[in-house]
């Protein structure tokens, strides 16, 4: 006879396993993870996908469990996500991990040079104040509180410019370089946006705001991209002229083509309103007839 133990061991090693909460799939147990902090089970691809997405969109928090409906709310720790991402993942979640801690550390901020983007120390018994900060770096001196340039005995502006560090003297390349940072915060809801390459447009995938990667301006409602005809940002969108133009007169022919079907179907509407009220008085009318004895 088999003793009780063996006979609870084998039971278990037939059970079915749980499925996936994303895919709903049944997944051998080897090809499924459980999140320590919440005991939620899926399986390795949905989860890597999962983490990979977030990542990508520049996560401002933790990774939490995928199941909105966990009891528990919990979070993937560094060494699950390691085990599930390829190695270049990781190394950027690590740094906008990195970001988020700078972020919320009082004691610390990121020099505002775009071509510089350092941390900076700040003095923790004058907090509450503003204060002089030098850029280890590049020695840029700026305020604690707006970013902008120093400014002794003025009131901030509030607004956190992004500002060009100062030309340092004997060097070798007297030009302004134009390498920026390729990680900044959206100016609306703060999400750290990553900019591998492309135009000057930029659209948070979080609260969907268009603006600009230079200056941060909003472009929301700047469809025909006027924006970069002049000033600090003219001709720093990223493309071509004819490609601005060309651009511009797509977004023209859009609108133009919607005003003229409007204007062509308005008749029609017209023609069909009677009858189509004259339906639903019929239809209501109908209803509202007793029901056969």
């Amino acid at each position: 006879m088999s003793s009780p133990h063996s006979s609870a061991s084998k039971d278990r090693d037939t059970a079915t396993p749980p499925a996936c909460k994303l895919c709903l799939e049944y997944v051998p147990l080897k090809h499924m993870t459980t999140i320590s902090q919440c005991q939620c089970v899926f399986c390795n691809l949905c989860l890597k996908q999962y983490i990979e997405l977030l990542i990508k969109e520049g996560l401002q928090t933790g990774i939490s469990c995928p199941d909105s409906a966990c009891p528990k709310q919990g979070q993937l720790l560094e060494n699950e996500i390691e085990s599930l991402v390829a190695v270049d993942v990781m190394k950027r979640y690590k740094r906008l991990q990195f970001e988020r801690e700078v972020l919320l550390d009082p004691c610390r901020t990121w020099c505002p040079s775009s071509s510089c983007q350092a941390v900076c120390q700040l003095q923790e018994a004058e907090l509450p104040m503003p204060q002089l900060v030098q850029c280890p770096l590049c020695s840029l001196r700026f305020c604690s509180a707006c970013h902008a340039d120093w400014h002794t005995g003025q009131t901030c502006q509030g607004s956190l410019p992004i500002v060009t560090p100062h030309p340092v003297k004997n060097s070798v390349n007297s030009r302004s370089k134009e390498d920026e940072t390729s990680i900044k915060c959206c100016p609306r809801c703060g999400i750290f946006i990553e900019r591998d390459e492309g135009c000057a447009q930029m659209l948070c995938k979080n609260c969907k705001h268009a603006f600009c990667w230079y200056c941060l301006e909003s472009l929301d409602d700047d469809f025909l991209l006027i924006h970069y005809d002049k000033g600090a940002c003219q001709n720093k969108l990223g493309h071509s002229r004819a490609a601005v133009i060309w651009h511009r007169t797509q977004v023209v022919g859009i609108f133009a083509g919607f005003g003229l079907l409007l204007l062509v179907a308005s008749p029609f509407l017209l023609l069909a309103t009677p009858f189509v009220l004259c339906y639903k008085c019929r239809c209501g009318h109908e209803d509202d007839d007793p029901l056969p004895s």
